[in-house]
């Protein structure tokens, strides 16, 4: 019987007057009207983060992510603020661009300047629990390829600088620029990541391995590999098909290794930076690259494919008929950053999209 192990989530959000539907740096005092335990501040002080409980089956998983998100929008309406869970927002404002007071936020403003200056993005990271560093490291690197359809199904920021970028998640093509992002290895072990985080800390480059920003990455602290490829998603259910499509995967993943099968995805760097850069322009609206062929397939038809793939894995966790509903529901209403795009459209308004993703994020 295949190990149904726990997931957790980290979502990132930013923060919205609701007046003027711009960024505003209230984030601290949210967090000072919310409980330690569940939420921190970024880098910037218009950015706040939930991190949720672990859990084994994805309704707790809903439920723990739509009880932090209730608590964040309590703690902003005395304040006149609200969240969005998007990749960046429509309507920027200069307001927005103040970093957390602290050392460490210190370190990053002054050592990469521009890179900390416009890290006004949000993601959602999903976390895995696996207690063999060796197999996680192999498996992670089998995952990768199928990473790319997971990037459309998340894609929610479509607007950079108040411009629209061109790109379904301008986040990722953001978020590539820092020195270690990007996809991981390749590995033989753990020992050789470990000792590769090792070397980029005393070559000067990052302060510490908590800078590992890989598109997949072991924790040093707690035993789980983390997915860092996806936007912040305003919908919560997209969170939670996120979550179980990557525990499917590594779940599949882990058993191959440990029975030596080879892989059956694209290994090659260049065609998964190639496939990331897809998916960040097109979404769910034009093309994937495939996992496997890394020829060029509709999204809708590639996330199909991919899910059907999957149903073995799905079906043993017991996952697969929220999964499938969920993905359904995810394509048939397209991507966020289409949505906003349309929201937009109507009155030429960056503020008719804040309002949509105010809606989203406040929905249970």
């Amino acid at each position: 019987m295949m190990k149904r192990r726990p997931v957790g989530v980290e979502e990132e959000f930013l923060v919205v007057d609701l007046q003027s539907r711009r960024l505003t740096p209230l984030a601290e005092s949210m967090l000072e009207r919310l409980p330690d335990e569940g939420f921190s501040a970024e880098l910037q002080r218009s950015v706040v983060e939930t991190n949720s409980t672990p859990m084994e089956d994805l309704s707790d998983v809903r439920a723990e992510i739509v009880r932090l998100r209730q608590a964040l929008v309590a703690a902003g309406e005395p304040l006149g603020v609200g969240v969005i869970a998007a990749g960046t927002t429509p309507n920027t404002g200069i307001e927005g661009y103040t970093f957390t007071p602290g050392e460490r936020y210190r370190y990053l403003s002054e050592s990469y300047r521009f890179l900390a200056e416009e890290q006004l993005i949000c993601g959602a990271q999903v976390h895995v629990e696996i207690d063999d560093r060796d197999v996680a490291v192999l498996a992670a690197q089998r995952v990768e390829a199928w990473l790319p359809p997971l990037l459309a199904l998340s894609a929610s920021s479509p607007f950079w600088m108040n411009e629209d970028s061109g790109y379904a998640s301008s986040r990722a093509l953001t978020w590539q620029r820092w020195p270690t992002a990007g996809p991981l290895g390749p590995f033989a072990d753990a020992a050789e990541y470990d000792r590769t985080a090792e070397d980029l800390v005393a070559s000067g480059v990052i302060k510490d391995a908590g800078m590992i920003y890989y598109d997949l990455r072991l924790s040093a602290h707690v035993p789980t590999v983390e997915m860092r490829v996806c936007d912040s998603c305003p919908l919560a259910d997209d969170v939670v098909l996120l979550a179980g499509l990557f525990r499917a995967l590594m779940s599949r993943e882990i058993e191959a290794v440990e029975r030596g099968e080879p892989p059956t995805g694209e290994q090659r760097l260049a065609l998964l930076r190639a496939a990331n850069w897809r998916a960040a322009r097109d979404g769910l609206e034009g093309e994937l690259m495939s996992p496997v062929t890394s020829r060029p397939e509709p999204a809708p038809r590639l996330v199909t494919w991919m899910l059907e793939e999957l149903r073995p894995t799905l079906e043993e966790l017991g996952d697969w008929e929220i999964v499938s509903e969920l993905a359904n529901e995810a394509l048939l209403r397209g991507s966020s950053a289409s949505r906003q795009r349309g929201a937009f459209a109507v009155n030429g308004r960056a503020e008719d999209a804040v309002d949509l993703l105010l809606a989203e994020t406040r929905r249970s």
